[in-house]
């Protein structure tokens, strides 16, 4: 009897460790699903977080009055880019739409924004719609350089060596130089806009996203602009041209101009002196038209790599990643005869992608 007892008292012992290793080993089993679990939890946080790395991208702000003339030379520009690097937006006049009848190009296609305002040449509402350009732009979080171009610009060059010299500095490319010759600047903007701070330069510059968001941010310095500068001032002392002055004169009041490089990508010619053509003075830059449209004439702005500023006594010689290089990705003002002439000659078709001519390195 004793030995049958002592042998119960061996098994209930026996059963019971056994019971509670079965126990430890089911409560180590939830609580390790438990972890991974929520582990898998705090990744798929972060990754709603923190989005897959994607590319910085180029938005190309184009101010048309319609149609893009030069769709074309732009379509075959942006084909050059196989990586998804840039974005297109569109300010035309308000109820005009970028679809099959009105482009050739697939990406201007409804890259129309909304919200568009009629623009008049010399007046505020150019500003108007470079803000809006520049608030639609900027919902887009890869978007980190916006350039404005016109509906008479071409690009110079192939699409990678575009994006290669902008995005290699860290600055905008802004032409702004001190306006002390010419009697544009209205006393009336003191003291929002004291003429120490007063610039001028060309309307198509390149902003870096935090310079862009400044421009979209401002209520200061437009609204003055909207009173004050006008191409026919009532006291006929002043004539004042709200876009060659408004971006350099708000990132000088906001004490940026260590945040950008001088100069504009874009070539433009004011050189009228020999012209035979009535139309082509005044205060617009030379039109080239479809004799105009040459090899030489391309190579003559390929080749500018220093810019003059009279009012400063001052040389801009022309670099990019810290080394010597030309001046400008772009140059206005084409018809669209003399843009296709040089999209069918070797002088631009060839600093567009191969697929469309013979390759050429800047």
């Amino acid at each position: 009897m004793k030995r049958r007892a002592s042998f119960q008292i061996k098994h209930h012992r026996w059963r019971r460790k056994l019971f509670t290793a079965l126990i430890f080993v089911f409560v180590f089993c939830i609580a390790m699903v438990l972890l991974v679990d929520s582990q898998y939890t705090k990744i798929k946080m972060l990754a709603l977080i923190s989005p897959p790395s994607h590319k910085p991208k180029i938005a190309f702000l184009f101010i048309a009055r319609n149609r893009l003339p030069l769709d074309v030379v732009w379509d075959a520009f942006f084909q050059g880019d196989t990586e998804s690097r840039f974005s297109v937006y569109v300010h035309s006049r308000p109820g005009f739409l970028f679809n099959a009848a009105t482009t050739r190009s697939e990406f201007f296609i409804n890259r129309q924004i909304n919200g568009s305002v009629q623009v008049d040449w010399g007046e505020a509402s150019m500003i108007q719609a470079e803000r809006l350009l520049l608030q639609e732009a900027l919902m887009d979080p890869f978007n980190e350089r916006l350039v404005f171009l016109s509906d008479s610009c071409i690009p110079l060059y192939n699409f990678s060596y575009t994006y290669d010299y902008i995005t290699s500095t860290s600055t905008s490319f802004v032409d702004s130089f001190s306006d002390t010759k010419e009697s544009r600047y209205n006393p009336r903007m003191d003291p929002v806009i004291p003429v120490s701070s007063w610039r001028k330069g060309s309307q198509w510059v390149v902003l870096t996203r935090k310079h862009a968001e400044i421009v979209v941010a401002d209520e200061t310095v437009f609204p003055v602009f909207q009173l004050h500068c006008k191409p026919i001032d009532p006291s006929k002392q002043h004539n004042c041209i709200p876009d060659e002055h408004y971006v350099q004169t708000l990132l000088a009041l906001k004490d940026m101009e260590a945040e950008i490089t001088r100069r504009s990508l874009t070539h433009s010619s004011w050189d009228i002196s020999s012209s035979r053509d009535p139309e082509r003075r005044g205060w617009h830059p030379v039109t080239y038209k479809l004799a105009d449209a040459t090899p030489k004439l391309i190579r003559t702005i390929t080749d500018i790599d220093n810019i003059y500023y009279e009012t400063e006594y001052r040389r801009e010689w022309c670099t990019s990643k810290g080394k010597p290089s030309k001046c400008f990705l772009f140059a206005r003002k084409f018809t669209r005869p003399a843009a296709i002439r040089l999209l069918n000659t070797v002088s631009l078709l060839c600093l567009i992608p191969a697929s469309h001519g013979s390759s050429l390195n800047p």
